[in-house]
C-alpha cells in the first residue's frame, strides 16, 4: 500500500492524465492531429480502410500496462502484426505496437499490457480454425493509470472520451464493437466507501455503455484484481465476483506474478493475462454460436 501522504498526488495525478485524454479526445481531429503527433509518430496500416472486430481497452494502469519490454527482440505475443490496428489518440487506425497507450496515458511511462497477447490469441484461432483468414482487429486504448471508477461515470471525462473513441472506432462501416477489456479497480481498494460502492458503480458504467453505444448486449470483460492500493481489495474483488448483468464476464488474474511494487502486473503476467482473455473471448462466442 502506497502512504497515506502520496494518495492526494496520487490522485491530481489521474485526474491531469484524464483531463490531458479527454483534451485529446474530444478536441477537432485537426487539433487532436497535431497534438498526438507532439507525442508519437506511429506508422500507418494498409487495413486502415477495412471493416475490423473492435475492442475498447479501458481502466487503469494495468490495462494500459506497466510490463517492462525484455531486451530485443520482443515475445511474439507482444509483437506487431499487420492486421492489428491501434487508433491512435488522433482517432487514426495506426499499426498497433507496445506501448498501446503511449498518447492517451501520457503522464506515466507505458509499458507491456494484455491487449496485444489477447488479439494474437484471436489471430492463431482464426488461423487454425481456418476461418475469418482475414480477420483485422481494433484496439482502442482508453484507459489512464491511478483512476478510481467514479471517474468514469456517465458525464466524466474518461467516460465521456472513451465512448467517443469507440464511436470513431466503429464509424462509417468501419467495424464492430466485440467487447469492452475492463481492468480497474486498484485504486478503488484505498478507500471503504470506495470499495462499498463498487459493485454498484460498475454495474451503471456497464449499463451506460450499453446504452450510449447502442448495444444492449455488449459483451464486457472484466479482469479480476490481482493486486490493490489499500486494504480493501478483497471488498472489490468480491464486487466484481457478483456483478449479475448478463454478458459480463470475469476473468481473474489473482496468483499472476506481480513487479516488486507488488501492484503491477509483470511481463510474463500481462502475456498470460491476454492469452486468459482471448480464451474468454472465444468461448462466449463460442457459446453464442452454439444458441443459434
Amino acid at each position: 500500500m502506497k502512504p497515506a501522504a502520496r494518495r492526494p498526488l496520487l490522485l491530481l495525478c489521474a485526474l491531469a492524465s484524464a483531463a490531458a485524454f479527454s483534451i485529446l479526445l474530444i478536441a477537432p481531429p485537426p487539433l487532436a492531429a497535431h497534438l498526438s503527433s507532439l507525442l508519437l509518430a506511429f506508422p500507418a496500416s494498409p487495413y486502415a480502410g477495412s471493416p475490423k472486430l473492435v475492442f475498447l481497452l479501458a481502466g487503469q494502469s494495468n490495462m494500459a500496462g506497466r510490463g517492462v519490454a525484455p531486451p530485443p527482440p520482443l515475445p511474439p505475443p507482444f509483437r506487431p502484426h499487420p492486421r492489428v490496428l491501434r487508433l491512435a489518440a488522433s482517432r487514426r487506425w495506426v499499426v498497433a505496437a507496445p506501448p498501446l497507450h503511449a498518447d492517451i496515458d501520457t503522464h506515466k511511462a507505458c509499458g507491456l499490457g494484455p491487449a496485444m497477447p489477447f488479439a494474437h490469441r484471436l489471430l492463431l484461432h482464426a488461423a487454425a480454425a481456418d476461418s475469418d483468414t482475414d480477420l483485422v482487429l481494433g484496439l482502442v486504448p482508453s484507459a489512464v493509470g491511478g483512476t478510481r471508477i467514479w471517474m468514469w461515470a456517465k458525464g466524466e471525462p474518461l467516460y465521456e472520451a472513451a465512448v467517443a473513441r469507440a464511436r470513431a472506432a466503429v464509424a462509417a462501416g468501419g467495424g464492430t464493437l466485440g467487447a469492452v477489456l475492463w481492468f480497474q479497480g486498484e485504486s478503488d481498494t484505498i478507500e471503504l466507501d470506495d470499495a462499498t460502492a463498487y459493485g454498484g458503480r460498475m454495474e451503471r458504467l456497464v449499463n451506460d455503455l450499453r446504452a450510449d453505444l447502442g448495444i444492449p448486449n455488449l459483451l464486457v470483460i472484466q479482469v479480476g484484481l490481482a493486486s490493490g492500493e489499500g486494504n480493501y481489495t478483497d471488498i472489490v474483488r468480491e464486487a466484481q465476483r457478483n456483478i449479475k448483468l448478463p454478458n459480463v464476464i470475469l476473468v481473474d488474474a489473482i496468483g499472476l506474478p506481480l513487479r516488486d511494487d507488488q501492484l503491477h502486473l509483470s511481463t510474463e503476467a500481462q502475456l498470460q493475462l491476454g492469452d486468459m482473455l482471448g480464451q474468454a473471448f472465444l468461448k462466449y462466442n463460442s457459446s453464442m454460436d452454439s444458441r443459434q
